[in-house]
């Protein structure tokens, strides 16, 4: 099997899923059992200070109007905190520099810091066993390294362009493939 996590999927043209339209999904999970990851450049009409007052929980000033994004389709009010801060006790480690927590013990001191660099996902994206290999070999999707510096510097509308850029791929050259056979 595979090694896709960690890693980026980029989605192809001809993936038809609005849910995954031009996007790129950290892969945070891949087994036998199924995989799971995170779509980081998708962002979602919600702002961190409306979840930081729903959930009563202090917000750095400079972080009043950061995006929310929209991690993928499935348990969609499900928060996950993509972040850089190592001193943060609840954490895992994805990639150097890069460390993902879900509890809102980690997600106090993250809001509150100005200097630590995050993206905080809502949902997540889910396959069931092999369904990503499936997928990669029908050619809606392409899979790269991931790396930390792309996901918390990159704006989020540059990032799926310029990940492939980095690949070597021109994302003007993509074409829909379906129905030209």
């Amino acid at each position: 099997m595979e090694r896709l996590a960690p890693g980026f999927l980029i989605a192809m043209p001809q993936l038809g899923d609005p849910n995954f339209q031009r996007s790129v999904v950290l892969m945070i999970e891949h087994s036998a059992k199924g995989s799971m990851g995170l779509v980081v450049n998708r962002a979602s009409p919600l702002t961190l200070a409306e979840v930081a007052d729903g959930q009563k929980l202090d917000l750095s000033i400079g972080r009043r109007t950061d995006a929310v994004y929209l991690g993928g389709p499935v348990e969609p009010y499900r928060g996950f905190v993509l972040h850089d801060d190592a001193e943060v006790e609840e954490r895992v480690s994805v990639l150097p520099g890069l460390y993902l927590s879900v509890t809102n013990d980690a997600l106090k001191p993250l809001l509150a810091s100005g200097d630590t660099r995050l993206r905080f996902c809502l949902g997540y994206a889910g396959w069931g066993p092999s369904q990503v290999e499936k997928e990669l070999e029908e050619g809606s999707w392409l899979f790269t390294e991931a790396n930390a510096q792309a996901i918390l510097e990159l704006p989020a509308e540059e990032l799926w362009a310029q990940t492939l850029k980095g690949m070597g791929v021109d994302p003007a050259m993509l074409m829909i493939s379906k129905g030209l056979n």
